[in-house]
C-alpha cells in the first residue's frame, strides 16, 4: 500500500516530464531518420561528410573538453580550501562562489567583450607595462569561448565538490597520516578518490552546459561557430528544421557518450563509490 501512495506521488511528474520532454525528443529524434516520406539516413551523411559541419563540431568538443578540464583544476582546489573552513566563514564563501550564477550570461558575456577586446582591460594593462608590443586578439575565438564559459560554470562544480568533500571524514586522513603517510600523500590517496563522484558530477554538469550553451558562445565567439549556434542558425535563421534536427540528435548522442564515459571513468577510479 505504501509503495502504491509513493508512485502516485510520481505520477504528475512522470506526466509532465513526458509530455513535456521524452515525447518533443522522440519526435525530435524520429524526423531524422523519415524526411520527405521516407526512411533516410541522409541528413547525417550530409553532415558528417561536410568539412565545414565537421570543424563546426571538432571546436565544439575542443571548447567543451578543454573547459571541463580547467574547471576541475581549478574548482578542486577551491572546493577543498571551502570545505576545510569552519561553518561560517565556509558559508561566505559559498556566497561568494555562488554569487555569478545571479547575474545573467548575457551580462558576464558582454563584460567579457570589454576585458578581453583589443582595446580593452586586458591589453590596455599588458601595453602599459610592457608586456606586449600589439594587442592580443582574444576576443571572437575559441579561447575568449572558453574565458566566458568558465566563468559561467566553475560555481557550479566547486559547490558539487564542497557537498562531497565536507562529508570525508577527516579521521581517515588522520589514519593514513598516522601509518606514515605525508599530509601531501594522504590527500592523493585519501581525499582524491573520495572526492571523484563530486568531481565526475560536476564535470558532466559543466561539459554539458558548455556543449549547449549558447548565449556565450554567440557573444564572445563572432564568426567561430559551435554547435548550438549552428543549430540556431539552421533553425530560426534558415528555417532548416530538419537539419537543425540532426544537429540536436548529435548533441544529444555526444552528450550521452561522454556522461557514460566520465561513469565508466569514475567507476575505475573509485570502484567502492
Amino acid at each position: 500500500m505504501k509503495k502504491s501512495y509513493l508512485t502516485l506521488l510520481l505520477l504528475p511528474g512522470l506526466v509532465f516530464l513526458a509530455a513535456f520532454m521524452v515525447i518533443p525528443i522522440l519526435l525530435t529524434v524520429g524526423s531524422t531518420f523519415y524526411h520527405e516520406s521516407r526512411f533516410t539516413l541522409e541528413g547525417y551523411l550530409y553532415f558528417f561528410k561536410d568539412p565545414y559541419f565537421l570543424k563546426i563540431l571538432w571546436t565544439t568538443l575542443r571548447v567543451s573538453l578543454v573547459t571541463t578540464l580547467l574547471c576541475m583544476l581549478l574548482g578542486f582546489p577551491t572546493a577543498y580550501f571551502i570545505s576545510q573552513q569552519n561553518p561560517r566563514k565556509k558559508a561566505l564563501l559559498l556566497a561568494l562562489a555562488i554569487f555569478p550564477l545571479l547575474t545573467s550570461s548575457v551580462v558576464r558575456s558582454f563584460s567579457w567583450t570589454i576585458i578581453l577586446g583589443k582595446k580593452g582591460l586586458l591589453n590596455n594593462m599588458l601595453l602599459s607595462v610592457g608586456l606586449i608590443q600589439e594587442p592580443l586578439n582574444i576576443l571572437y575565438t575559441p579561447t575568449a569561448m572558453m574565458i566566458g564559459l568558465i566563468h559561467l560554470f566553475l560555481p557550479l562544480i566547486i559547490i558539487t565538490l564542497v557537498g562531497v568533500m565536507e562529508n570525508i571524514d577527516t579521521d581517515l586522513v588522520k589514519a593514513a597520516e598516522s601509518l606514515g603517510a605525508n599530509r601531501f600523500a594522504a590527500f592523493c590517496r585519501v581525499v582524491i578518490p573520495l572526492s571523484v563522484p563530486g568531481l565526475i558530477i560536476g564535470g558532466i554538469l559543466v561539459f554539458v552546459g558548455s556543449l549547449t550553451a549558447y548565449t556565450t558562445p554567440a557573444l564572445l565567439g563572432g564568426k567561430q561557430q559551435v554547435i548550438s549556434t549552428f543549430l540556431y542558425q539552421n533553425a530560426i535563421t534558415l528555417n532548416d528544421w530538419y537539419l537543425a534536427s540532426v544537429v540536436a540528435t548529435i548533441m544529444m548522442v555526444i552528450t550521452f557518450v561522454i556522461i557514460m564515459l566520465m561513469n565508466v571513468l569514475a567507476k575505475k577510479l573509485n570502484p567502492k563509490g
